[in-house]
């Protein structure tokens, strides 16, 4: 019998190639090794409405198990693969199990970064919320009352502090730089979502450096701060970002840098191994990059397939992120790196607006809060190649439609 395409980690990326796979009608074997105990599920809920109590468990997944079934999709989950033998074309698991693969594509996410020990990150009542297992965990501990330390202020922190906030807690928020979101947006965009969270009594602290968690013997029980503040907390959620999981690609010899290096078609230094989702880096106008989207996982999964199944295409998807906090929903198209301008477009609303990013007066970006059209149209305007004028953009009266279809 023949061996199988085999992929390892079971997230949107494995999701999207399987249903790619079966859509293409290729009758080769799938086998889909997951170190969870579900099947591949929507991650972006987990930290909204899962975690609210919205949104049931069977609901996440991004397929029912049946699917699989009916599609004579191997599944196996609870299975950790420790090490890639490229030579003979095998992967062996942590209890000593020997797979064999024609091709093997690695879809190991990425994992959430811990605080150190040191400082009490391992103390109870420290969470990070990268799984549904962490949620399952937290969310018994989101009670009406109780004090919420989040320690980063991205858009995984801010979401959690409005879900804190919408359940009744006393969220406080830290940042070590000089304001939240400083590293994916520009200051309007950080301006907006600070007003937001501080009009619904989030206590946001920027340039606040943490010295260490403090426990009271059992617990958790807050934080000193460098410059010596102490803050009472009954449980901490960190959000100080994630780190791709490369090491068996990296113990495998593949090439690696800030994820597994990949081709324009996702194939990485073997060419019998392809790599999707948020332990890729690829190359992009130019740059190397990582991108932890929905989009990006499965747009690069699907590519996959249909690679595998003869097709002459390359990676060449537009990125696109989204958030929603309160009744807030940020929508993102592009990628803003190395920007030296930006636009502020007022919206249709006080609540709405989009920042606009440019670089030498070529349109990059574009961040819209409430702002649908600005989304829509700009997406347009960004995919044909188009880049109106930063007075253009400013000026409320300008049509983007016309900009956008002209």
């Amino acid at each position: 019998m023949a061996a199988p395409i085999v992929i390892i980690g079971a997230g949107q990326a494995a999701a999207s190639f399987i249903s790619r796979h079966v859509a293409l009608g290729s009758e080769q074997p799938l086998l889909l090794v997951g170190e969870e105990s579900h099947p591949p599920y929507q991650r972006p809920p987990l930290s909204k409405k899962y975690l609210l109590g919205e949104l049931e468990r069977e609901r996440l997944f991004i397929r029912p198990l049946q699917w699989y079934a009916d599609q004579a999709v191997e599944l196996r989950f609870d299975t950790r693969i420790d090490k890639i033998d490229r030579e003979h074309k095998q992967i062996v698991s942590s209890d000593g199990e020997t797979i064999a693969y024609d091709k093997l594509l690695l879809c190991t996410g990425s994992s959430a970064r811990a605080l150190p020990d040191q400082i009490g990150g391992n103390l109870d009542g420290v969470f990070t919320l990268r799984s549904i297992v962490d949620i399952d965990r937290m969310a018994p501990e989101f009670q009406a009352g109780r004090k919420l330390l989040i320690v980063g202020g991205g858009y995984i922190g801010l979401e959690a502090a409005a879900v804190g906030r919408q359940l009744g807690l006393e969220v406080t928020l830290l940042e070590m730089a000089d304001r939240i979101l400083q590293r994916v947006a520009a200051a309007a965009t950080s301006d907006y979502f600070r007003n937001l969270h501080c009009a619904h009594g989030v206590s946001l602290h920027e340039s606040a450096r943490l010295a260490r968690l403090l426990n009271d013997g059992s617990k958790v029980c807050g934080a000193e701060l460098e410059s010596g503040e102490i803050i009472d907390a009954d449980l901490v959620l960190v959000g100080i970002g994630s780190i791709p999981n490369i090491e068996i690609a990296q113990a495998a010899g593949l090439d690696c840098d800030n994820g597994i290096s990949v081709s324009e078609t996702c194939q990485t230094s073997d060419t019998h191994i392809y790599a999707a989702g948020d332990c890729s880096n690829f190359v992009r106008n130019g740059q190397h990059i990582r991108l932890e989207s929905v989009q990006n996982a499965a747009d690069q999964g699907d590519l996959i397939a249909r690679v595998l199944a003869g097709e002459k295409v390359t990676y060449t998807a537009l990125p696109w992120f989204w958030s929603d906090q309160y009744d807030c929903k940020l929508q993102i198209v592009g990628l803003n790196h190395g920007y030296d301008q930006t636009v502020l477009r007022p919206g249709a609303s006080p609540s709405s607006q989009s920042v606009w990013y440019y670089r030498d007066q070529q349109l990059l970006a574009i961040d819209a809060m409430n702002e649908p059209k600005s989304y829509a149209f700009g997406r347009k305007i960004i995919e044909a190649g188009k880049h109106p004028t930063a007075d253009q953009v400013a000026d409320p009266a300008t049509d983007l439609k016309a900009l956008a279809m002209g």
